[in-house]
């Protein structure tokens, strides 16, 4: 299979191999797990606990690790969030991706073609979700992301491209190079 993908965090060449298992994962494994202490905290004392006073990175952990447990327990098959790779299905939407990136001032390098020998999910972005202090609130937000069902009042989603395995740079297919220091 093939996919593109927006490099934001350092160059990427080609015949670089990614490889995202159980044993290999992304800089989002080890945000999350910096703020275990926390997330059980919360999970064991809620009443010292309201949303406001949860700062960006403990909300992501909330949900990443919600996510984990419902991706562990139903759906095995599918890549973690935890260690995988964000693509696209197509170049048009990673230049959008691009944009969107270097919009923000995100720092973006490039955009490349891959080659993915692994596993993939399409889910919506949209679906993605802010942590909160109610865990079981959090798994059933979780289950609805992973469900991957389409919206009933036909709300327009973001596809977003999980995938894992074994990851070869084939093209650098266009230079963006913005917000580089």
């Amino acid at each position: 299979m093939y996919a593109f993908h927006v490099v934001t965090d350092r160059p990427m060449y080609i015949g670089q191999k990614i490889i995202f298992d159980d044993s290999h994962h992304s800089g989002v494994y080890q945000r999350v797990y910096d703020k275990l202490d926390i997330v059980n905290d919360i999970y064991a004392h809620p009443e010292k606990y309201d949303e406001t006073m949860l700062d960006h990175h403990t909300s992501v952990a909330l949900r990443e690790l919600a996510l984990e447990e419902v991706r562990q327990r139903k759906y095995s098959n599918y890549p973690s969030r935890m260690g995988c790779l964000y693509v696209s299905k197509t170049f048009e939407e990673a230049k959008n991706w691009g944009k969107y990136f270097s919009d923000i001032g995100r720092p973006t390098y490039s955009i490349v073609k891959l080659e993915i020998q692994g596993n993939c999910f399409i889910g919506d972005a949209t679906k993605c979700f802010d942590g909160q202090i109610d865990k079981a609130e959090n798994l059933r937000l979780a289950e609805l992301y992973w469900e991957n069902k389409p919206y009933d009042s036909g709300e327009r989603s973001i596809d977003e491209m999980l995938v894992d395995g074994v990851i070869t740079v084939v093209e650098v297919i266009e230079e963006i190079n913005a917000n580089i220091n």
